[in-house]
């Protein structure tokens, strides 16, 4: 039951990534904790606060896409490293408007948009460097640290944000922000060059649609994509957690119920050696799916708070499996010379997904009631999964002892040992 850790103690370069991604997720989170409140002592409007999640949805997607072009154009290690420190310089912005007599308003929305956009090109050359770094047969369980990195930050970051803001003031939530950057850029400067074999060619965001065409030729692809939206879009309940804490009378168990999925998904992580017997990775992912939208159904039947943060905590345990087995997937049968671009639909669908969960669930919610939305949104996302089980059955079957995608990644793997010519052996 307990994760394999052979990629972070085997790999010096994934090991540096990893922790490099860690230090910039757990500082991430007091600036993301720090905009908001920021906005809200400014303005006092909850519209203004939920406009931050509008600037930077367009930002992330466009920018997205035109990283995923670049992660296939250019060194990914490089990318990732220059894009660290424009984030860094964006903290250093926030930390300077903080501390300023009277904070100014429009540097919030401008540095939360910049940020979304520096991430969009970011992300999808910090994902597609991974399968340069380890060998083909450890992806899933990077793909598994990888996952626990972001349950650490979620459950850790929120609390510690918290307690800072309250005692030293918005001010030092940007100083730590940007110190874990400055710290994350030594540890990516450490990482060996990742040079793409195209690097001699200019990027355009017009070879974006390569790996869309590659994506809708497997329809197991396609399904993992559409399984995640079916969780995000319909059973994604943040937007309805503060008046959930509200109708029970539990406003102190605000930031417990923020941080239940996190809770949920390192305790998942912690326990998830058994993901390295599985070889129908497709299973895993539909499962993933139906156990969310369950879990919702079950939260919306919960009258007390503790039952709550159960139902919480198994769609995070849930959502953690999901995510590992679509990650092995994609990193383990895609092309490398695709990567960066799939990557780029992978934060598209990422983005996208919550911010469309947020309007569903809030706009239900104003109309049947906060269970109303809970119980739809759970009972649409069962649906969704049962659907996508019978429409694409390419996914249920999905099999990496035999898929000959896998065969022929596995094959052109540059950290492929000289002697490794037999085949994986059967889970």
């Amino acid at each position: 039951m307990l994760p394999n850790t052979t990629p972070w103690r085997s790999s010096r370069d994934f090991r540096l990534l990893w922790t490099s991604g860690a230090v910039t997720l757990l500082g991430s989170v007091f600036t993301m904790t720090a905009i908001p409140l920021q906005i809200a002592d400014l303005t006092g409007s909850p519209l203004a606060v939920g406009a931050v999640g509008a600037v930077e949805l367009v930002p992330t997607i466009v920018f997205g896409l035109y990283g995923g072009v670049l992660a296939d154009r250019a060194d990914r290690r490089t990318v990732a490293l220059v894009t660290e420190l424009g984030l860094a310089g964006l903290s250093a912005l926030l930390l300077a408007n903080a501390l300023l007599g009277t904070p100014m308003l429009w540097p919030l929305y401008a540095a939360a948009g910049c940020a979304a956009a520096v991430h969009g090109l970011q992300q999808p050359s910090v994902e597609a460097v991974v399968p340069r770094l380890v060998p083909h047969e450890q992806l899933l369980a990077a793909g598994s640290l990888l996952s626990l990195r972001w349950n650490i930050a979620g459950l850790a970051g929120p609390a510690a944000a918290g307690v800072v803001i309250a005692t030293a003031g918005v001010p030092v939530a940007y100083l730590v922000d940007l110190a874990t950057f400055l710290v994350s850029v030594a540890l990516l400067a450490a990482v060996r060059p990742v040079p793409s074999a195209r690097d001699a060619e200019v990027p355009h965001l017009r070879a974006f649609t390569e790996g869309v065409r590659y994506t809708a030729r497997r329809p197991e692809l396609v399904g993992t994509h559409l399984v995640d939206l079916a969780a995000t879009v319909f059973a994604l309940p943040t937007a309805l957690l503060p008046f959930l804490a509200g109708e029970l009378d539990a406003r102190w168990a605000l930031g417990l119920l923020y941080t239940a999925g996190a809770a949920g998904g390192l305790l998942a992580a912690a326990t998830g050696g058994w993901t390295e017997r599985v070889a129908r990775h497709g299973r895993p992912v539909l499962l993933s799916g139906a156990l969310i939208g369950a879990a919702m159904v079950a939260a919306a039947l919960c009258r007390n708070v503790w039952a709550l943060l159960v139902c919480l905590a198994a769609a995070g345990a849930a959502g953690w499996v999901g995510d590992t087995f679509r990650t092995a997937m994609w990193n383990q049968s895609v092309p490398d010379e695709l990567r960066g671009r799939t990557a780029g639909l992978e934060v598209l669908v990422g983005s996208a997904g919550p911010a469309l969960g947020d309007v569903r669930a809030g706009g239900f919610a104003a109309r049947d009631g906060l269970r109303a939305a809970l119980r739809s949104g759970g009972l649409l996302c069962l649906a969704s999964t049962g659907v996508l089980a019978a429409a694409l059955p390419a996914l249920w079957r999905y099999d990496r002892r035999t898929d000959p995608h896998v065969a022929a990644t596995r094959a052109a793997d540059p950290n492929r040992p000289a002697e490794a010519g037999a085949p994986e052996g059967v889970a």
